[in-house]
């Protein structure tokens, strides 16, 4: 298993793979400026660096802002910004 932290949030991954979860995962990171997430996520090169690696830009929905990254494994990434937030 590995830790991915930053400032205050943090996941673990671990080395498995099982199909039906790649195919139905989804996750969502609300972050408080997608603009800069994405000029984060830009500057990465992912898509260069791994194969199948997929960056979609920022769309702008009813609730809010969001970016999305597809990663190798398939699983969508989303990061979202609200509007309002409670």
């Amino acid at each position: 298993m590995s830790l991915f932290r930053t400032e205050n949030v943090g996941f673990y991954l671990q080395d498995a793979f099982v199909q039906d979860w790649i195919d139905n995962t989804m996750i969502f990171l609300e972050v408080q400026n997608v603009q800069n997430t994405w000029d984060e996520l830009v500057s990465l090169n992912l898509p260069a660096k791994y194969k199948d690696v997929r960056l979609t830009p920022i769309r702008i929905e009813h609730w809010g802002r969001e970016c999305f990254v597809h990663d190798p494994s398939g699983v969508l990434w989303h990061f979202g910004e609200f509007f309002n937030k409670l």
